[in-house]
């Protein structure tokens, strides 16, 4: 995992020069938003609306993997799927300045989806399912695969190696993570051979903005191969009732674009499980960045592994259940 960090010296006038660079004028006003992996600010014209810039995060992703994504939502862009795609100027999205790499978009408002209303589950499905189609129809080449080596054994890895554990909870939780990954592997091998696709990747509701003309995605930068379930799972939620009428809605919009395989659901809880072990390695590569310590003050105290443990012990009883199914 990269430990880099480079943003200290990424202030207001490198921004702005970073912009007039590739051509942008803008007018002084600037706005930090909310994203933690990347730095990324609104911007103010001189003429015209806001642009939002974003400088990438040192050594996560290389020039190339960052231009296929970018080539990926314009794909889905021209296929008229409502994306936010990164602005070209002289033939390339992809913008190096003072040592930083930038791309520029449109800024686009909306809202969180209401995912209480069955009409907007099922809107959201069609939505995810143009995306997948499109998303199905050639791989991805040097942009990595969700699998369980880069999100359950590689942070997991990192966190033993790097004492984030307190003594008296790292027997309890290499126990609980050693049984899920297991448990993991299980349901991958209950699952099957299933369709691998270029996915969103990140498919929560605070990527998907929400209009009077219905959603769009933001944010592509987590977009990586992998099952479609992978970008459904993370719209249902409550108890088990609740998310089958859930994904029955979701999958009634999916399918009219989109087929889906049943063998998939075998992998909702286990993909729950790596996101969860994932995200603590996540915030562990990233401690030695001061906006991490100030945004994520509860990582890494006693409760906080505490809380892990007990988390991942209610994933091992989960994935033990037959699979998730719609009603």
């Amino acid at each position: 995992m990269d430990t880099q960090c480079d943003f200290g010296a990424l202030g207001p006038d490198t921004v702005l020069d970073a912009l007039e660079s590739v051509g942008f004028a803008a007018d002084g006003r600037l706005l930090a938003l909310n994203s933690y992996e990347n730095r990324v600010y609104q911007v103010g014209m001189e003429e015209g609306p806001p642009v939002v810039v974003k400088f990438y995060r040192p050594q996560r992703w290389s020039d190339e993997q960052i231009a296929e994504e970018h080539a990926f939502v314009a794909e889905l862009d021209e296929a008229e799927v409502p994306v936010v795609a990164a602005i070209v100027r002289d033939g390339v999205s992809l913008h190096h300045h003072a040592g930083y790499r930038f791309s520029v978009f449109p800024r686009r408002g909306g809202r969180a989806p209401e995912l209480g209303d069955s009409r907007t589950r099922e809107w959201l499905g069609r939505f995810i399912g143009r995306l997948h189609a499109i998303g199905a129809t050639r791989p991805f080449l040097v942009r990595p695969a969700l699998d369980i080596a880069s999100f359950g054994e590689a942070p997991r890895e990192y966190l033993l190696r790097h004492d984030f554990l307190p003594p008296d909870i790292l027997p309890a939780w290499e126990s609980v993570t050693t049984q899920a990954l297991d448990l993991v592997r299980a349901s991958y091998e209950r699952a099957g051979k299933v369709p691998l696709i270029r996915l969103h990747g990140d498919c929560h509701v605070g990527n998907v903005l929400w209009t009077d003309a219905g959603p769009h995605f933001v944010d592509f930068d987590d977009s990586r191969t992998g099952p479609a379930v992978q970008d459904l799972w993370m719209l249902l939620s409550g108890e088990r009732d609740e998310m089958r009428l859930q994904l029955q809605d979701v999958l009634a919009g999916y399918e009219d674009f989109c087929e889906f395989s049943p063998r998939e659901l075998h992998l909702v809880e286990a993909l729950r499980t790596l996101r969860l072990i994932h995200y603590a390695g996540w915030l562990a590569s990233r401690w030695n960045d001061p906006a991490f310590k100030l945004a994520f003050p509860w990582f890494n105290t006693q409760r906080y592994w505490q809380d892990r443990v007990l988390e991942l012990r209610e994933q091992v009883a989960l994935m033990q259940e037959p699979p998730l199914m719609a009603l």
